[in-house]
């Protein structure tokens, strides 16, 4: 039941970031999405969306390997 949990808490922002890529895609084709009035923001929205995702997953997965000491020394506190 856990790992299921863990798993939806990692998809979540996943989707996200993936969402992210494709609002920078599609401002790159010149494809304006609805609630967006101009693709400059469309962009940031997307780029925001992504880190956001990316460091969120990044974070989760370092914070379990620090947990289990798998991770190099000058990462362990």
């Amino acid at each position: 039941m856990i790992r299921i949990i863990a798993l939806i808490i990692l998809v979540i922002p996943g989707a996200l970031a993936a969402l992210g890529i494709k609002l920078m895609r599609d401002m790159t084709f010149g494809i304006l999405q609805a609630p967006f009035p101009n693709l400059l923001l469309q962009f940031l929205v997307g780029l925001l969306l992504f880190i956001g995702g990316l460091g969120f997953v990044a974070g989760f997965i370092f914070r379990r390997d620090r947990k289990r000491n798998k991770v190099q020394e000058r990462f362990k506190k």
